[in-house]
């Protein structure tokens, strides 16, 4: 792949996924405070500086990106199971059972879901974890999803490898894992990533709000005590500035993955290739 934009989404991916792994050498207990001198501005051996919590921030980055990776990708995993059962049976079936299926699925379309986690944040907040909070992002991010891979099967059932497939005798499952799937999996590599985006953007904002386990090192937990010591007004422009970037760098780099890898799984562009190539 060629692409400008995949290459660079790639080096930023892979830069963050060693960040994160590196946290598990850290020689600091992310959870603890006053472990290094406060308020230091980036030099060695405090790269990033240091808070006014006593933490190094180089080291509680690594561990604010590995947990919200795992946020993300426990909402992105679950939904997207979520979205393909639903899309496929209400596409494949039609009639009564896509009406039931498409009405459920509208419902969570339309229904507001920023006020609606910051209630179920606030009632559950003392015991949020990653995993909880990762569950109850996946059971709010599939409905969008859902509707576009229902629209693709719609599409394929209509076509005639569906009814030479019927008519010889071939069974409802393997028919949609042998033929349909293979159109499928396009549209969940680039709706994986994009609900990750979706994901990570959320926990942010429940952090910044302090509806989530504060103590538990995130991007959006890290934003949260940075404001909360008012560190920009009190000229600790590192403490600020690094999980904003690191959060700028993960939600640009995942957009232009999930482009550039739509374009690339995209039928319609591999035969413009091939044809190129030709």
């Amino acid at each position: 792949m060629k692409d400008g934009r995949f290459k660079f989404a790639f080096i930023v991916i892979c830069v963050l996924a060693l960040m994160s792994i590196l946290s598990f050498f850290s020689p600091y207990n992310p959870l603890k405070w006053n472990v290094v001198p406060r308020d230091l501005p980036p030099r060695w051996p405090h790269i990033l500086g240091t808070t006014s919590q006593g933490q190094d921030l180089f080291w509680q980055s690594t561990f604010a990106i590995r947990n919200s990776l795992i946020i993300a990708l426990i909402a992105s995993s679950i939904s997207r199971v979520i979205a393909v059962i639903v899309g496929l049976i209400a596409g494949y079936k039609g009639g009564r059972v896509d009406t039931i299926l498409m009405s459920i699925n509208d419902s969570f379309v339309v229904m507001p879901l920023l006020p609606i986690l910051i209630l179920i944040a606030s009632v559950m907040r003392e015991n949020l974890t990653m995993v909880t909070l990762g569950l109850i992002l996946s059971l709010f991010g599939w409905a969008w999803d859902a509707r576009v891979i229902r629209s693709q099967i719609l599409s394929l059932r209509e076509r005639e490898f569906t009814y030479t497939a019927i008519l010889s005798g071939t069974r409802t499952f393997s028919l949609v894992i042998k033929e349909y799937f293979p159109f499928i999996i396009p549209i969940m590599f680039s709706t994986v990533i994009n609900n990750m985006i979706w994901a990570i953007g959320m926990e942010v904002t429940l952090a910044i709000l302090g509806l989530t386990n504060i103590e538990v090192p995130t991007i959006g937990t890290m934003i949260h005590w940075a404001v909360n010591y008012q560190s920009m007004l009190l000229g600790y422009w590192w403490w600020i500035l690094t999980p904003v970037v690191i959060s700028i760098l993960l939600f640009v780099a995942l957009y232009l993955l999930s482009s550039s890898l739509s374009e690339y799984l995209d039928p319609r562009t591999r035969i413009q290739r091939i044809g190129k190539a030709g």
